[in-house]
């Protein structure tokens, strides 16, 4: 009997110490480890800031910024510098169509031409058909970013009514409802619901139901709200292998889709009410929006044929406003958002309380996704992974790529700079796109030079490259989205039209080139 006592107690011993041991390992990472990868991570990516916030069980365990805000003053990130948090904005639209569901104003399957008459796409079925769900569920048919070039970059003068307007002549790539192209046009769309139904601005709707309530003081609906820039970043891009300082990316008209400025220490309060199901403050006693809309914001409703970097994953999902995915058995609730110069990335595993923040000032994904996993791997209690090493060679193989066609084609370019001189009178004129408008294609010099009426930004010199296509360079740098223009002759010999391709895979997927059709004016 003694024996089986001892033996008994031995085992209740090493019991209690794989639990404890395995207890201590799920905490997670200590401040100290976090600091490591995130400084890693800045020399790595060659980013310049980053603001990195962990929730547990309802607590902001970690809120620190690394690096400086920008290149240029120097100064240091904090829990207070404001970021743009580009498309994370799109979780704040589709609760507020939330709260007008609760209201009774709206349901998620209300048809949009009921609140937006004037609304009309491409196809008069799909029209007919669209849905609010529709607006926040990326499945319309329109392809990958489609129109985006009517409010990117900012110079855009392009109005939301006649944004509204335009979208039928975009033409589908898909069926209605068969497939996953994500775009940021119909959350704008979005948000011109949440206007109409509720009889007030989107911006304040959202200041009042969300920002207001949730105590987020320094969050403002675009970079033009916000009341105190003193303690803002910079977006970089990278130039000729040298970050340079970015301006800004969207126009107002697309705040619902990407407008909002915050910092981790406000985007923590928001992500503690997105854990808690929409209950906020002392006792979780007050709610944003009931249980029945969180969880239809929280449930699949398209899905995406892909995967992700981590084992396992039986789906990956888009819900309203956010994307679903199951990491290591767990529901990842998680988005994404990019302007020029800025991506950041907001995740949560309901199961485990769980919220990460990463904020960052560079337009590399691989940066926060290094600091994400990282974090979330020690909460699974799996063993300590290198992201940061893999998705560097990752960036290296896709720039290596990407360097490899746009080297080959200004050879071919250069080469042909001392051959006989093109006839260039055939191209010039001004030639219109029915959504974007009107291009001028003059001489200057010995080339021909490219720029766009309602898009100041996009404008620069153009190079002879074969036949009767030509390579426009922009002026902007930091745009890094040089195109192919590609004319078409009539049967005198006159450019009657051109259409337009980006030249590197790398270029950001909302310089939609190829959606656009220009007919002599």
């Amino acid at each position: 009997m003694e024996n089986r006592i001892h033996i008994s107690t031995f085992f209740i011993m090493i019991f209690s110490l794989l639990l404890t041991s395995n207890s201590l390992w799920a905490q997670g990472l200590s401040e100290q480890q976090i600091d490591s990868i995130a400084e890693k991570t800045l020399a790595t990516f060659n980013v310049p800031g980053i603001a990195v916030a962990v929730i547990k069980d309802g607590e902001i365990v970690h809120s620190k910024g690394y690096g400086v805000r920008s290149i240029e003053s120097k100064k240091k990130v904090d829990e207070n510098t404001l970021f743009g948090v580009a498309s994370n904005t799109k979780a704040f639209t589709a609760a507020s169509l939330g709260i007008l569901v609760d209201q009774g104003k709206i349901t998620w399957d209300t048809k949009v031409t009921d609140i937006i008459p004037e609304f009309k796409l491409y196809d008069a079925y799909v029209t007919r058909e669209f849905t609010i769900r529709d607006l926040l569920t990326h499945r319309s048919g329109l392809g990958l970013g489609a129109g985006d070039l009517m409010i990117w970059p900012d110079s855009n003068s392009t109005t939301k009514s006649e944004l509204i307007h335009n979208l039928r002549y975009l033409k589908p790539v898909s069926s209605f409802r068969s497939k996953y192209d994500y775009d940021n046009l119909l959350y704008i769309v979005a948000g011109e619901i949440v206007a109409r139904a509720s009889g007030m601005d989107y911006e304040d709707f959202v200041v009042k139901h969300f920002i207001e309530p949730l105590g987020m003081t320094q969050t403002a609906m675009s970079w033009y709200r916000l009341k105190d820039r003193s303690n803002i970043i910079d977006g970089h891009a990278p130039v000729n292998g040298q970050l340079e300082t970015v301006g800004l990316s969207f126009s107002e008209v697309a705040n619902a889709a990407g407008g909002m400025y915050s910092n981790i220490k406000d985007m923590s309060k928001w992500v503690i009410t997105q854990l808690n199901h929409g209950k906020y403050g002392p006792e979780l006693k007050d709610s944003l929006f009931s249980e029945t809309v969180h969880r239809e914001t929280w449930t699949p409703q398209t899905i995406i044929r892909g995967r992700s970097p981590y084992e396992g994953n039986p789906f990956v999902a888009y819900g309203l406003g956010w994307n679903l995915s199951m990491v290591d058995g767990h529901l990842q609730v998680m988005h994404t958002g990019g302007l020029a110069g800025i991506v950041t990335q907001v995740t949560m595993i309901p199961e485990l309380n769980l919220g990460i923040i990463v904020l960052t000032n560079q337009q590399s994904g691989y940066a926060f996704n290094s600091i994400s996993n990282s974090i979330k791997d020690a909460y699974f209690g799996k063993p300590a992974k290198d992201w940061i090493g893999q998705y560097n060679e990752m960036r290296q193989a896709s720039q290596k790529r990407a360097a490899e066609i746009t080297d080959a084609l200004w050879t071919d370019i250069n080469s042909q700079q001392h051959q006989k001189p093109i006839e260039y009178n055939q191209y010039i004129g001004t030639f219109t796109d029915p959504w974007f408008g009107n291009v001028t294609i003059e001489k200057r010099g010995n080339n021909l030079y490219f720029q766009s009426e309602k898009s100041p930004k996009l404008q620069g010199t153009m190079y002879f490259y074969k036949g009767n296509t030509f390579i426009v360079k922009w002026n902007d740098r930091t745009l890094d989205a040089d195109a192919f223009v590609m004319f078409t002759l009539n049967q005198e010999g006159e450019a009657d039209g051109f259409k337009m391709e980006a030249i590197s895979p790398l270029t950001d997927f909302s310089f939609d080139f190829h959606d656009l059709d220009f007919n002599r004016k």
